[in-house]
């Protein structure tokens, strides 16, 4: 498992037959043909609440999803006859795939469960191969995880604070990955995840039940469960520490070090990696999981996983298979949206190797991919290239993934590079939007976000299109119409009255620069920003530390080659 921080796994199914079973393997994807449930119809399309939570069944009837065959069990009597074939362990279940996983080295079990007629093949999926297996973190471990660990201690942050009256909360260090998208602004307005849930799917959260920068979730009840598909059973919290690492950036809470994109929501924590190994096995529990997460009811996934090869290099994956329906993994994530799910992907961090592009599932469709940029916003090096093989644009947009401050194994915060980074501080943003228009579809939430973002009008193969920019997407989605500076002469400036700061925002016909100026009602120039680069689509730009500006009325101009627009506000 290497994370999508540097993940890359396969997919490949290897049919077996009564010959080619090999003791060598110990774990095997049981399809089966039917979910028929005779005698006694003990799931039903009409009885939801059999399997699904109410939150799950509420967030389908919110957005007018009607439940379908693929959300009934896996029929429990063929489950049964798998186990009594012999010496078997079932490992996983999913219900979109009609299967099971399940651990045996009894070749006569497996035998006897290929010739059962409900089953339509048996695949393998984990080959056996002892190792010592390192769940702590380490300097030699957080490489493959593309982690920058380069200090021993923490981050200092004692005499360092970003925060100013402006913002509800010190951000400390943090302060720029929040800033970057505008989630700050939603904060202030109270939006910080309060009542949404976001399932974590990942390779474990070690030490996430202690330490400090997520007290309050769990003093708050904020952690709702854990569930490890990989050892069924099993402490995800002894697992390895990329999972808390990621989940910091949108849980954390430690004041004047980070404050995550969504410190108020509630999290499922579901450990479908096995770290040291890459085996095609990882898909079929990533499936399970987002199952998992869809029938508690989860709001959202953030899934910082990528696959694009296997340990056996015959494994491989082919840029051709990221066309958003080869992949066991896409399938799952594109299952997971048709659920009302909102998909939040790592794009990969291949930028730099001979693969280069994004891999399973980041292909999917109606997912949001995330690519990774710097403090600057300027794309990593690392970054997994767009597009799918198919012509779709991936990543749809991107965040902070380079200089990222996470939280640290040894308390405090360190800076990480990947994009398994970047896509849960979109994930967490993305659920404090959602909360703020509740009544809107997952897909309404991904357009707005990609309207917002920085390189709508002309994407890329890098960032797809761009920074999104969370107080644009509120105005999006609250239907307020933004001015086009070119062609009405009217910019959006709000609020009014003002006190600490003035947001503006427009949307631009061309590139060409513009000033912007600030007089009060003496004509005495109090503010002034020369040369500021605007781009075609949305912009936005912030007049800031205004606290100290007296009461009374106050003009805004912004001035280009062609217009000169001039807006009257109040200080109150």
């Amino acid at each position: 498992m290497k994370k999508l921080l540097k993940i890359n796994l396969v997919l490949l199914f290897i049919c077996i037959t009564t010959q080619a079973f090999s003791q060598s393997y110990s774990k095997y994807v049981i399809r089966f043909t039917d979910k028929n449930y005779s005698p006694s119809n003990l799931y039903t399309v009409g009885n939801p609440s059999a399997y699904l939570s109410l939150k799950a069944m509420q967030r389908r009837a919110n957005q007018g999803i009607q439940i379908s065959l693929n959300d009934l069990p896996v029929n429990p009597a063929y489950i049964d006859s798998v186990k009594a074939a012999g010496a078997v362990t079932i490992l996983c279940k999913s219900k979109w795939l009609n299967s099971v996983t399940i651990y045996t080295t009894d070749a006569v079990a497996l035998n006897k469960i290929n010739t059962f007629p409900f089953v339509v093949k048996v695949d393998s999926v984990f080959k056996f191969i002892p190792k010592l297996k390192t769940p702590i973190a380490t300097a030699n471990s957080l490489k493959q995880f593309n982690v920058s660990e380069s200090t021993k201690t923490p981050l200092q942050t004692n005499n360092y604070s970003t925060e100013k009256q402006t913002f509800s909360f010190d951000y400390g260090l943090s302060f720029t990955q929040a800033n970057m998208i505008n989630i700050d602004y939603l904060h202030n307005l109270g939006f910080r995840g309060q009542g949404m849930t976001i399932a974590v799917i990942d390779a474990g959260f070690w030490g996430a039940d202690t330490m400090q920068v997520f007290d309050s979730l769990w003093i708050n009840n904020q952690i709702m469960g854990t569930y490890d598909f990989v050892n069924p059973g099993g402490n995800v919290f002894t697992a390895a520490t990329h999972g808390m690492m990621v989940l910091s950036t949108m849980g954390g809470n430690l004041p004047g070090q980070i404050i995550g994109t969504a410190p108020k929501a509630n999290y499922w924590l579901l450990r479908s990696e096995d770290a040291p190994t890459e085996y095609v096995i990882e898909e079929y529990n990533w499936v399970s999981a987002a199952e998992f997460a869809d029938s508690v009811g989860a709001d959202v996934i953030n899934s910082s996983l990528g696959y694009t090869e296997f340990d056996n290099a015959v494994q491989n994956y082919t840029y051709a298979d990221m066309n958003g329906h080869t992949c066991i993994s896409t399938f799952g994530a594109s299952t997971a949206a048709s659920k009302g799910i909102l998909v939040v992907n790592s794009a990969g961090n291949s930028g730099y190797n001979p693969w280069k592009y994004i891999g399973a599932p980041a292909d999917a469709d109606s997912i949001l991919t995330i690519g990774a940029v710097n403090g600057s916003q300027i794309p990593a090096a690392f970054t997994s290239h767009g597009p799918s093989s198919d012509g779709r644009i991936k990543p749809n947009v991107a965040a902070m993934g380079e200089g990222t401050i996470v939280a640290s194994t040894s308390g405090g915060v360190i800076s990480g590079n990947g994009t398994s980074f970047s896509s849960p501080i979109m994930a967490g943003a993305s659920a404090c939007l959602w909360q703020a228009f509740p009544a809107m579809t997952n897909m309404d939430i991904l357009s707005a976000i990609e309207q917002s973002a920085s390189k709508y009008s002309n994407p890329d193969t890098l960032i797809g299109y761009g920074i999104p920019n969370f107080i644009v997407a509120n105005l999006i989605l609250s239907s307020v119409h933004i001015n086009n500076l070119d062609d009405e002469g009217f910019v959006n400036a709000f609020p009014n009255p003002f006190n600490k700061a003035i947001y503006l925002i427009f949307f631009s016909n061309d590139t060409q620069s513009v000033n912007i100026e600030m007089f009060d009602i003496n004509g005495r120039r109090v503010y002034y920003k020369a040369n500021l680069q605007r781009t075609i689509g949305y912009n936005y730009f912030t007049i800031d530390d205004l606290e100290k500006l007296s009461q009374g009325l106050y003009l805004v101009r912004i001035s280009s080659s062609k217009h000169v627009v001039t807006q009257k506000l109040i200080k109150k």
